[in-house]
């Protein structure tokens, strides 16, 4: 079991996540991060705003993705 924070995902908040997977860990990130944005936490909307501008590159997305894998990786 591995625990990565919010922050460390590219969040905005210290809550933890832990997981056997990275792929546990991202489908964990992501339900925060949507309730987050459905009450309308102005810190995770910024961090958001960050993430999808990183998603119009599907190059930069993919870096983004495998250095989040890898850092979970060696924990």
């Amino acid at each position: 079991m591995k625990t990565m924070t919010c922050k460390q995902l590219g969040g905005a908040c210290d809550q933890t996540f832990s997981a056997e997977t990275f792929e546990e860990m991202a489908a964990m990130s992501k339900a925060h991060g949507m309730e987050m944005f459905q009450i309308g936490d102005q810190e995770h909307l910024e961090a958001m705003s960050k993430m999808q501008d990183l998603m119009k590159s599907p190059e930069k997305m993919n870096e983004w993705y495998e250095l989040k894998k890898r850092e979970f990786e060696a924990l």
